[in-house]
């Protein structure tokens, strides 16, 4: 793992450098061919596919533990409502969404985008999840975990979190399936659809930031992911 971590990185870097050339002469070209609509319209598909690239290098890059982060003191609740906005034409009118935020939610220490990522990501996972309609839950609340309770959970200690959970009313999934989800390039998702680092960036997200990841899922029954994120005192 460490091997093809140091390889995605490498990749990423070189890669993310011909990026930067190529959207610069495409926007080069795009003043100087402002005057031709056609062309135009042909250059601003080159340089979407150029961004959907850069995010694919920064999601590898994060996979191989090479892309900063910068923490800092958020509400969580602002952080969902902001890219909700951005995402919701993505989700489709015949998802019906529901967001439920507490209000009297604490404050966690994370990076902001890559909070932004993992909503992203879970998102289109439960978007491509159903096809045609259904329902996406975001819910946010304040959860103490006892000795007892986190005993359950895999390396996580007793405190205060948040617990952030993501549930679809999609196809769900198998426990052989479950297994893998969080491995790199590992995708139920057709060739061309999917590039497989989609959960296990999050899942490098949430361990970086000192948190939990857990899903629950059951072949055409939903699928909830539960993230348990630490809460923290700003004043400290």
């Amino acid at each position: 793992m460490e091997s093809i971590g140091i390889l995605a990185g490498g990749v990423a870097h070189d890669f993310n450098n011909i990026l930067t050339g190529i959207m610069g002469y495409t926007d080069l070209l795009s003043l100087q061919l402002s005057d031709n609509p056609k062309v135009k319209n042909d250059l601003s598909q080159i340089q979407q596919l150029a961004d959907r690239a850069a995010k694919l290098t920064e999601q590898l890059l994060f996979f191989s533990r090479q892309q900063s982060m910068i923490k800092q003191f958020l509400d969580l609740n602002a952080i969902i409502e902001n890219t909700l906005t951005l995402l919701r034409p993505i989700i489709g009118a015949d998802i019906e969404l529901k967001v439920i935020s507490d209000p009297d939610l604490g404050t966690i220490h994370a990076g902001e985008n890559h909070l932004g990522q993992v909503l992203m990501n879970l998102t289109t996972n439960a978007r491509d999840a159903m096809p045609s309609e259904g329902t996406l839950t975001i819910e946010t609340c304040n959860v103490r975990l006892d000795l007892k309770h986190a005993n359950t959970l895999n390396e996580i200690e007793p405190g205060a979190y948040i617990l952030w959970t993501v549930t679809d009313t999609g196809s769900g999934m198998d426990t052989a399936t479950q297994q893998h989800i969080f491995d790199p390039f590992f995708t139920t998702k057709e060739i061309g659809k999917g590039t497989g680092l989609g959960l296990s960036t999050i899942h490098g997200v949430v361990k970086n930031h000192g948190a939990h990841i857990e899903v629950e899922s059951e072949p055409e029954k939903e699928t909830t992911f539960k993230i348990y994120w630490p809460q923290v005192d700003e004043a400290k």
